[in-house]
């Protein structure tokens, strides 16, 4: 009996002497009577029977292609077969300098050939490509090749188009987004021309979301009118037709959940639902469009499904509806699961970081912080697998890390990680909500008037305030109702609250809403305005059991236990206190098992890539006496 290795290495040995056996054979038939593409095809064919073989056996794949050389092919078949092995080494191998030789040489090469468009711009595509992923990136070598690219394939409509596309993403992942609108400006307009609405379409919305990235809103209004029209009028294949909508609508509600217009959004999101349900009917056609220009697609149906989840989760955090949220997310997150075991697109990963951005949130409102701190650990490990995902969420990592520091009272730590998110983020909307977490965190310590001061000029509601955000603005009024009430300024507090109150309402902001009538509630309460009081922390309570919001609900379990003590209601009082309790060993229990967790120690880090191992805890090290 052979071992199972044994049997392995005899198997490879008897494939590659296959090989040299083809090779000799077809060597000798092309010599005397056979033409030269039979030698050519067969050689083809056995490196794609072992490219395609489960598991792949990429050696014997590259050995194939390697022996067209042998037979000093015509320029045509060199070209190609170099595009064939950099594209297998590329794809399949670590191998990137040799990826990269084949590559060079099949775009050299394929430039001599007239007629050979997509051998040539195949290569400029893929080398390109190769140049941004090595390490030292070489984009500056991938930006001109890019450009001659596209400026030689204007007469052929598809390559044009799918160059202009690349050299924009490329652009874009540079933070050169005035370059990238620029490019996909002059994608539009191609597409125009070649008679390419469709493309025309994908141009613009793509153009629309870098504007709304760049927060130009004065130029997304007008362009994302133009793209609705486009996309109702355009008549053909109806998984693109519908793939557009998607793509309309989630710059839509994008845009809305960006200024805070939670209320104002539910139109465009119910559509991006139906379309979405639409699309999942559908089936997918292979006919290709008579049009070469046509010839993309935005994302798979599969891809567009899990980003309706994703903006229908950013809806339902934003108005308070965190079991729907939860329930979204688990959805996305299971979706994603699947198709990551057949897909290794980085969009994915993306996805799945976003999602768990949000339900960490959920999370710490809800009262699962051990949770939520596992899940941080859990975007730490997905950032630390990919150096790009790490540079655009590390602010986001330090924001969430703030957040969890202020639920287990760790103040210092707290102030520390927004401060290194601060350091990190561009985005002016996440530094709007840095900034006033950050400020929550000063009004808490109590001793920190001066930084305090400093951050409440720079998001003052009344005056200048830096971002659009009707949501942001709305937290702003209630940090400053806050302070006023720690300093026992209850008009001006009172003033502050229901400005945060009429645009709560006014956008369904229930976690704002919740908070604000409980603190007006107190301020009731302190002034010994009992029946006012009770007005307000009775639709608190109701409405954070709703959400649910664990803090809010102990808040105003403690008022209603000495509220209804005050007004002789013994039997609500004792309900009330019982109530309290409850939620008091739910927070207590929680807060010693996050705080034993070995991620607790995350709280430390603050600069640098996220840490690998985690040292376990010997017990709780922070205070609870701010929770009960």
């Amino acid at each position: 009996m052979k071992s199972r290795e044994g049997d392995t290495a005899l198997f490879f040995l008897t494939q590659r002497s296959v090989l040299v056996v083809v090779v000799v054979v077809f060597g000798k038939m092309a010599s005397n009577v056979e033409a030269p593409e039979s030698w050519y095809l067969a050689l083809l064919g056995f490196a794609e029977h072992f490219r395609t073989s489960s598991p792949p056996k990429i050696r014997l794949c590259v050995h194939c292609l390697q022996a067209v050389f042998q037979f000093k092919p015509p320029q045509r078949v060199e070209a190609r077969t170099h595009l064939q092995l950099g594209s297998v080494l590329y794809h399949h191998t670590k191998n990137s300098e040799l990826a990269r030789s084949h590559l060079e040489k099949a775009w050299l090469i394929s430039q001599q050939i007239p007629q050979f468009e997509d051998v040539k711009f195949e290569a400029a595509s893929l080398l390109s490509e190769l140049y941004c992923q090595q390490i030292p990136n070489l984009v500056d070598s991938a930006k001109p090749l890019l450009r001659k690219a596209i400026q030689i394939s204007q007469q052929t409509p598809y390559w044009h188009c799918r160059l202009l596309f690349q050299l924009a993403q490329l652009h874009t992942l540079e933070k050169d987004l005035v370059s990238a609108c620029d490019l996909l400006g002059v994608g539009a307009e191609y597409a125009r021309v070649v008679g390419s609405e469709y493309t025309r379409a994908l141009f613009l919305l793509s153009k629309g979301m870098l504007l709304l990235m760049e927060r130009k809103l004065g130029e997304v209004h007008p362009l994302l009118t133009l793209c609705g029209t486009i996309v109702e009028n355009w008549q053909g294949n109806p998984i693109q037709k519908e793939s557009l909508r998607v793509f309309f609508l989630v710059l839509q509600v994008t845009h809305y959940l960006d200024a805070g217009q939670v209320k104002s959004v539910k139109p465009c999101l119910k559509q991006l639902q139906q379309c979405i349900q639409t699309i999942s009917t559908l089936h997918d056609d292979e006919i290709l469009p008579s049009n070469p220009a046509d010839l993309f697609h935005w994302l798979p149906k599969e891809h567009m499904c899990v980003l309706v989840y994703l903006v229908t989760v950013m809806h339902s955090m934003q108005a308070g509806y965190l079991e729907k949220a939860q329930k979204y997310t688990d959805k996305a997150l299971m979706q994603l699961e699947k198709l990551k075991m057949l897909d290794s697109s980085p969009i994915l990963s993306t996805f799945q970081v976003i999602l768990l951005e949000h339900i960490i949130m959920c999370r710490l409102v809800t009262g699962h912080k051990a949770t939520a701190l596992q899940e941080i650990s859990q975007v730490c490990q997905l950032c630390q697998q990919s150096p790009r995902l790490f540079t655009n969420h590390a602010a986001q990592l330090h924001t969430l890390l703030g957040l969890y520091c202020i639920s287990v009272n760790c103040m210092d730590n707290a102030e520390a990680q927004f401060t290194a998110a601060l350091r990190l983020t561009t985005h002016q909307e996440l530094w709007a909500f840095i900034v006033t977490n950050l400020a929550s965190v000063y009004i808490r310590e109590g001793n920190r008037h001066q930084e305090l001061y400093s951050l409440l000029e720079r998001i003052n509601p009344d005056h200048n305030f830096p971002v659009s955000s009707h949501c942001l603005r709305a937290a702003a009024f209630y940090i400053r109702g806050l302070l006023s009430f720690f300093q026992g300024r209850y008009n001006e507090a009172k003033r502050f609250l229901r400005e945060t109150l009429k645009m709560s309402n006014a956008e369904d902001l229930n976690r704002l809403t919740a908070c604000s009538l409980v603190l007006l509630g107190h301020i009731f309460y302190v002034l010994g305005n009992h029946r006012e009081s009770n007005n307000m922390v009775v639709p608190a309570m109701q409405l954070a059991s709703k959400i649910p919001d664990m803090s809010v609900q102990l808040w105003s379990s403690a008022l209603l236990k000495d509220l209804n003590k005050a007004l002789g209601n013994t039997i609500d009082a004792h309900e009330a206190a019982q109530m309290h309790q409850n939620f008091s060993q739910q927070l207590l229990q929680d807060h010693i098992a996050a705080c034993s967790l070995p991620e607790h120690n995350l709280i430390s880090w603050t600069d640098g890539p996220p840490p690998g191992q985690f040292q376990a805890q010997n017990g709780p090290t922070t205070s609870l006496a701010s929770l009960l």
